[in-house]
């Protein structure tokens, strides 16, 4: 080789990028296939970007993704592969890049948002920048999930609660995202509330007892006997989860709170006395049955006594032989005491007294036919 040549290469080879394994490198893309991309680096070799190592997609068709010109920022895997190509990776500069992001994530204590891409029984993954963040059940929620799959597909947020590249170990934390934001919640409602408030709020859960009512910071209890003036056999067939509430406060005691749905405007007894009156004939429904007679409910949160005595003109040892639950009746109001909200029904003399007019009746067409034969 001639000192001019030498000269002339060394000057040639020095204009080209040093690069080393592990190097960060930025390449022009000079030819793209289905599964492969050429770079050009700036070495004396063209750099290689296999399908693999841009994405975790088999079946990507990386024409679709790049084109000739385009600039890409890689990370160099090995510098020659035998045919004397630079092999290169996209994928694993982004994870290089997203392990860094999540710790120092990590250190700060900063929320992150990913979409959840698997849900499982043990708990979910979302990916961000390229890193699978793993979030078991115990810290997906504030409360237990039984089923995650109302995540699926879902934007989340969440914290990172161990970053430990090594291990390849990444851990999410959701729960304490939810109880931050719950507390600040809880906080401000407890600041603007107040006994005899209207509040609106969502069925959480329900019980034998009543409902848990989501307020927004903090559940509020409506007991059964609460939900309404009438009778309720139980909050589950009144309500299900997710049902929209209005009710009042009742009581707040510490960070309890007792709500009603027992507006005090609409409590049936207010204009009672005037649909009931003592004398009035009223219809009602067969609520529940005692040994002494049945009770009758007129309108919900409104019920009235039938004594055994008074169900008919005949004798009846018990109210069961002849009346049944739900069984609809007609009645007269006998009695009506506002004070002491009870009101007492007589099938009995209604039928007395319309036996009477029945009996008056007839006395009087008889008068009337016979005044007609006289004439």
């Amino acid at each position: 080789m001639s000192e001019e040549f030498e000269k002339l290469l060394n000057e040639e080879e020095g204009h080209l990028t040093q690069i080393r394994t592990g190097a960060i490198v930025k390449g022009t893309v000079i030819g793209v296939k289905e599964n492969e991309i050429s770079l050009n680096i700036g070495y004396k070799a063209d750099g290689i970007l296999t399908r693999q190592e841009y994405t975790n997609d088999s079946s990507l068709d990386l024409t679709t993704e790049v084109k000739v010109g385009d600039e890409m920022e890689v990370k160099v895997l090995k510098l020659n592969d035998g045919d004397g190509q630079v092999i290169l990776s996209y994928k694993r500069l982004a994870q290089d890049r997203g392990k860094k992001r999540l710790e120092e994530a990590k250190e700060s204590g900063e929320i992150l948002t990913a979409k959840v891409v698997q849900v499982q029984s043990a708990g979910l993954s979302v990916m961000i920048e390229g890193i699978r963040v793993f979030i078991p059940a115990s810290m997906v929620s504030d409360g237990f999930e039984r089923d995650l799959t109302k995540y699926a597909d879902q934007e989340i947020e969440f914290r990172m609660a161990e970053v430990d590249p090594r291990k390849h170990r990444f851990i999410g934390d959701r729960k304490s995202v939810l109880v931050e934001r719950k507390a600040v919640l809880k906080k401000e409602l407890f600041a603007r509330i107040e006994e005899g408030m209207i509040v609106e709020g969502t069925v959480k859960n329900l019980t034998d007892f009543g409902a848990f009512i989501d307020l927004g910071g903090a559940d509020g209890l409506l007991h059964i006997s609460e939900m309404s003036w009438g009778r309720i056999e139980s909050p589950k067939k009144v309500f299900k989860v997710g049902d929209h509430v209005e009710a009042f406060i009742k009581e707040i005691k510490g960070e309890k709170i007792a709500l009603s749905m027992k507006f005090p405007d609409r409590n049936p007894w207010l204009n009672a006395e005037e649909k009931y009156a003592a004398g009035k004939v009223v219809k009602g429904r067969v609520a529940r049955m005692v040994d002494f007679g049945a009770f009758i409910e007129l309108e919900p949160g409104v019920d009235a006594l039938l004594h055994v005595s008074q169900i008919s003109r005949d004798h009846v040892d018990k109210p069961s032989d002849v009346l049944s639950v739900g069984q609809e009746i007609e009645a007269k109001v006998v009695e009506f005491n506002a004070d002491d909200k009870k009101i007492s029904l007589s099938i009995k003399q209604l039928e007395m007294d319309r036996e009477q007019e029945n009996a008056g009746e007839a006395a009087e067409e008889a008068v009337e036919e016979t005044a007609g034969t006289e004439e």
